[in-house]
């Protein structure tokens, strides 16, 4: 069975610490993406992201995160993962794929747990997963940083990666 990710219910944020003593937090808010499924074994998964989307909640540093020196919205716009492979244990899920950011690709593991099936008021099947990660964000291209009088560095060189998703059937006939 093909899962649409559904907006309203799902949400990908992301948190870098800043000076090495506090914590920004962010998210992408345009995103689409399927999963496939069958009889609870995870077969696919494809998710695109609008870089353009990301929002801190201060335009200032949202404008530096699109600029080259960060994201590079203008020549790369998006950012996507591909499920290579997922083991289920219960709830338990550890998904490896493949996440491109800046036109580069890695290899990453995502762990977390799925939830569902289950049915809202409506009578609508819906299935959950949350996930996280650590991502070295140099490896895609993110190097921008700025040395402190302390020796440290302005931003974090690890960015914590958060995914909730509710996915609910794809309707037949709809685009991938």
């Amino acid at each position: 069975m093909r899962w649409a990710i559904d907006l309203t219910h799902s949400q990908i944020t992301f948190a870098v610490k800043h000076l090495g003593i506090s914590t920004v937090r962010g998210t992408f808010d345009a995103f689409s993406g399927t999963i496939d499924e069958q009889d609870g074994v995870i077969s696919g998964a494809d998710i695109t992201i609008d870089v353009a989307s990301l929002n801190t909640g201060t335009a200032q540093r949202d404008d530096h995160l699109r600029s080259a020196d960060f994201f590079d919205v203008a020549n790369h716009p998006t950012a996507s993962f591909r499920l290579l492979s997922a083991q289920r244990t219960g709830e338990a899920l550890t998904a490896q794929g493949e996440l491109t950011i800046r036109g580069v690709t890695k290899p990453v593991t995502l762990t977390g747990e799925i939830g569902g099936p289950a049915k809202d008021p409506w009578g609508n099947t819906k299935v959950s997963a949350t996930l996280s990660t650590k991502l070295p964000r140099k490896e895609w291209g993110l190097t921008w940083n700025a040395t402190l009088e302390t020796g440290g560095l302005l931003v974090s060189e690890d960015v914590k990666l958060d995914i909730e998703l509710q996915a609910a059937p794809a309707e037949v006939g709809a685009a991938a």
